[in-house]
């Protein structure tokens, strides 16, 4: 492989302001919704006494585990040794840091009171998930922006390894505690399961390649700089293995359910009875952002047009979405089974089915953490050389332009 060229892109167009300006408007919009929902409370919301963790939970959660698993490039690079993927390590741990952040922004502004984060950050339960986490996404960016640092750096780079590496290791942490946070609450029959941890690695992978797929066509496209087939055949190859791995894991998930008694109620809900989480389970995550997506990306005609791959990738996303929505939403909404066997029933609503319509300020509060995420890494890469002045062919895969020039040649 060529010496890869590193270059900031110049950002002067107006269309690059513009592009941060709306960026801008979205996130000062989502502040907006934080701070109408602080001052008038909760109730303005769709979430109630049964479904606590609403949009803008699904919203963090998407972010906070694609955060993860958009880190996986780099990690193929500098702990597999696979060079193909070295010149996009940089981009790839940028986008981990700035999709954490966003993350993480809106699940404090959805706190109702973000200042009880002081709270949380000085006084711990070690008995809670949620006071591991802590550690783990402060020290998830931590982590990060040191690898970040050891690439960048050219008298650090003999390091790169070793950083890499710690970030893989702490990465898999930081996506177990965020599925653990489901798996350890067994009151809940939705999420009384070890598999959900390892699930959300697997999730974390598909989801953090589609966005990383989707980003880095955007700003190859948008700034003139050459993107070679090889390595998109490489990426959407890889998303479709992450995709394919996931519906696996959605299968083990729901077979082993049903093959406990206790668990039949509830798996009735989500694949039968379940009105919209059964709509969003089987046609939001099954069909549109598994199935469809995989003939997309291994179909020999489609999967090699640029057009199809960005379309595989984003459904890829719709279906992300929906399967965190119905994780979250729906596994609150399935009521709490207080004495198994007996029917419970009082003006608590116990034994009914958890009410839950999102509003306005919850959404513009989830699409300004996604916004946030996607202005600070289009700024970034304007002031800090993140992206190859060249992804071409010739450039990551000379052996493919060989091919390439050798058969043009015959022909």
């Amino acid at each position: 492989m060529k010496s890869i060229d590193f270059r900031e892109i110049e950002g002067r167009s107006l269309g690059y302001y513009a592009l941060l300006a709306f960026f801008g408007v979205l996130v000062l919009i989502g502040l907006g919704a934080a701070y109408y929902m602080e001052t008038n409370g909760h109730h303005v919301t769709g979430m109630n006494n049964q479904i606590v963790w609403g949009i803008p939970h699904v919203f963090a959660v998407f972010m906070i585990v694609s955060a993860s698993g958009v880190l996986n490039v780099a990690s193929i690079a500098s702990v597999f040794g696979r060079t193909m993927y070295k010149p996009l390590a940089r981009l790839s741990g940028l986008l981990a840091i700035t999709l954490l952040i966003g993350g993480l922004t809106v699940l404090v502004l959805d706190l109702g009171k973000p200042d009880r984060l002081i709270v949380a950050m000085t006084t711990y339960n070690f008995k809670s998930i949620f006071a591991w986490n802590i550690f783990l996404y402060t020290g998830f960016m931590v982590v990060v922006a040191v690898y970040l640092w050891m690439m960048m750096e050219r008298r650090m780079n003999a390091h790169t390894h070793t950083a890499g590496l710690a970030a893989f290791i702490w990465r898999l942490t930081l996506t177990t505690g965020t599925g653990s946070i489901f798996g350890f609450l067994i009151a809940r029959q939705a999420y009384d399961s070890a598999l959900l941890a390892p699930m959300f690695i697997i999730m974390s992978f598909s989801f953090g390649l589609a966005i990383f797929i989707l980003y880095t066509m955007a700003a190859y496209s948008l700034t003139g700089r050459p993107l070679g087939d090889a390595i998109l055949r490489r990426l959407k190859n890889l998303l479709g293995v992450f995709v394919a791995s996931v519906l696996y894991f959605v299968v083990v998930y729901h077979l082993t359910n049903l093959y406990m008694t206790a668990h039949h109620d509830f798996e009735r809900f989500i694949l039968l009875d379940g009105g919209v989480y059964t709509a969003l389970f089987w046609i939001g995550q099954i069909v549109i952002g598994s199935i469809v997506p995989l003939v997309i990306l291994f179909h020999p005609r489609l999967g090699g047009s640029r057009r199809m791959i960005a379309l595989g990738a984003a459904l890829v996303l719709v279906g992300a979405f929906c399967q965190v929505y119905v994780i979250i939403v729906g596994g609150q909404a399935f009521p709490l089974i207080l004495f198994p066997g007996k029917i419970v029933s009082s003006s608590f609503f116990d034994g009914a089915i958890g009410q839950y319509r999102p509003s306005l300020p919850e959404i513009a509060l989830g699409i300004g953490g996604v916004s946030l995420a996607l202005a600070m890494a289009t700024f970034a890469i304007k002031v800090l050389p993140f992206l190859p002045a060249s992804l071409a062919d010739s450039d990551v895969d000379p052996h493919q332009a060989a091919v390439k020039a050798t058969e043009a040649a015959h022909a």
